[in-house]
């Protein structure tokens, strides 16, 4: 009997339908449309029940013990809400989980009520490339500064089939990848001091400036100019490294006293036979192996003490 719900069709969907392909896991897919159903079996040989999770749910099937939910970002939070009222305990929701901000109030009020364990899927802690970087800094005694940029492609996004209330809230939809990704390695900032400046003819503001301290301790500084060249990454300073994960899929060091940059060999294999990071971060979640994921509790938490502050409000 399937005890994994997958609701979602579409790219995202593949990828985990990939995963849990390989994981040997019974799972059905929920969808809407008939081309993306279509598509979807194309690539994946698994078919999908068509029509939405809400038409499904009418049926009253059994509850499942997982859902992965993979749909669009407009409807991240209100698919999280129906599964929970349904009864799903244990959902693994699609970053960031909602579109606004201040749709997270709404989920988080269903979830204390219903008790169940909602966790958002940031890959990027699941690299290899961050695993290996985790295991320096633990050998190097410590992380003591980081420094990371989340500029976007502007004219690229511009142009892009996306709504314009997703372009509206990109920090949150996209570049929170990289935030995420630097205040889980460094801790959660105590102290930040956060500047904006500019706007685009889809989003404002256009350029992110801050920096402060992290309740480990750790000194750190950001900047993002989504109007001018650059490109995602987080640069991590120890007591004898620089740590590039620049790309982030790529680890590169630095000694201490040399200004040679050099790539480090990790064992990869899994970020490139399937989308970088979901092998682990799906097995995680289905293993109930959540220390790494990011929380309801912890995401609410980023989203009033860090992704607001980045955005100047």
């Amino acid at each position: 009997m399937e005890n994994i719900w997958l609701i979602g069709a579409g790219a995202i969907a593949v990828e985990y339908a990939k995963v849990l392909n390989a994981l040997k896991k019974d799972f059905i897919t929920i969808g809407r449309g008939h081309v993306k159903a279509e598509q979807f079996f194309e690539k994946t040989g698994n078919k999908v029940i068509e029509g939405g999770l809400d038409k499904y749910i009418d049926i009253c099937p059994r509850v499942p013990e997982y859902a992965i939910v993979a749909v669009n970002v407009q409807y991240l939070a209100s698919t999280t809400i129906s599964l929970m009222k349904y009864g799903v305990k244990n959902i693994f929701c699609e970053k960031p989980g909602f579109n606004n901000p201040s749709e997270l109030d709404e989920v988080i009020g269903v979830a204390k009520k219903t008790e169940a364990n909602v966790y958002y899927a940031y890959n990027r802690r699941f690299f290899t490339s961050v695993f290996e970087a985790e295991k320096i800094i633990k050998e190097d005694g410590g992380m003591t500064s980081i420094n990371f940029e989340f500029t976007e492609w502007s004219h690229v996004i511009e142009s892009i089939s996306q709504p314009a209330e997703v372009k509206k809230n990109w920090l949150t939809a996209n570049s929170s990848h990289v935030i995420d990704l630097a205040f889980f390695l460094a801790g959660a900032p105590v102290q930040m001091q956060s500047y904006t400046f500019g706007e685009l003819s889809w989003h404002k503001p256009a350029c992110f400036v801050g920096a402060g301290i992290t309740t480990k301790g750790v000194l750190f500084n950001y900047q993002a100019n989504w109007n001018a060249p650059g490109r995602w990454a987080v640069e991590i300073q120890t007591a004898l490294h620089r740590i590039y994960l620049k790309p982030m899929e790529q680890l590169q060091l630095q000694d201490k006293g040399s200004v040679k940059v050099y790539p480090v060999e990790i064992d990869d294999h899994l970020d490139k036979e399937f989308k970088p990071g979901f092998y682990l971060e799906t097995e995680a979640f289905l293993s109930k192996n959540t220390t790494k994921l990011c929380s309801i509790k912890e995401q609410a938490n980023h989203v009033k003490c860090i992704y607001n502050k980045i955005m100047g409000k």
